[in-house]
């Protein structure tokens, strides 16, 4: 019953994963990284395929092997904050106080993503470091 839970609950997040790479503003490696977590608790085959997938696999693994994310994802990430957070901000909130609230909880994504080590960066320092 727990492993049905698991697999159902890892295809859920995989679609918000996929979701999140459609729609600016919805986070997708936080998903990917709770549907690796539970396939691998539930399904070899099906932690190998998205482990395997080519637009999800590098995601899971990065974050897996060094805690990092590649400047890639970095970029869309705060490009995707910036331009649909600034829009609403601008274009769709109308209360002065409304719009400083959620320009301020922009802060907190854009700062988060901003902290997470970037793979390329990691990569350098581990070849220099010769680890």
């Amino acid at each position: 019953m727990l492993r049905a839970l698991l697999i159902l609950l890892g295809f859920l997040f995989v679609g918000l994963a996929a979701l999140g790479i459609a729609v600016p503003g919805l986070p997708a490696t936080p998903f990917l990284l709770l549907a690796a977590a539970c396939f691998a608790r539930s399904s070899e085959r099906f932690y190998g395929w998205l482990l395997g997938n080519r637009v999800f696999g590098p995601m899971i693994r990065d974050w897996r092997e060094t805690r990092s994310m590649s400047r890639r994802s970095k970029a869309i990430a705060l490009a995707s904050i910036i331009v649909v957070g600034g829009t609403s901000v601008v274009f769709v909130i109308e209360h002065d106080v409304l719009k400083a609230v959620v320009a301020a909880l922009l802060l907190c994504p854009i700062f988060i993503v901003s902290r997470v080590p970037t793979t390329e960066n990691v990569a350098a320092a581990e070849i220099e470091h010769g680890g």
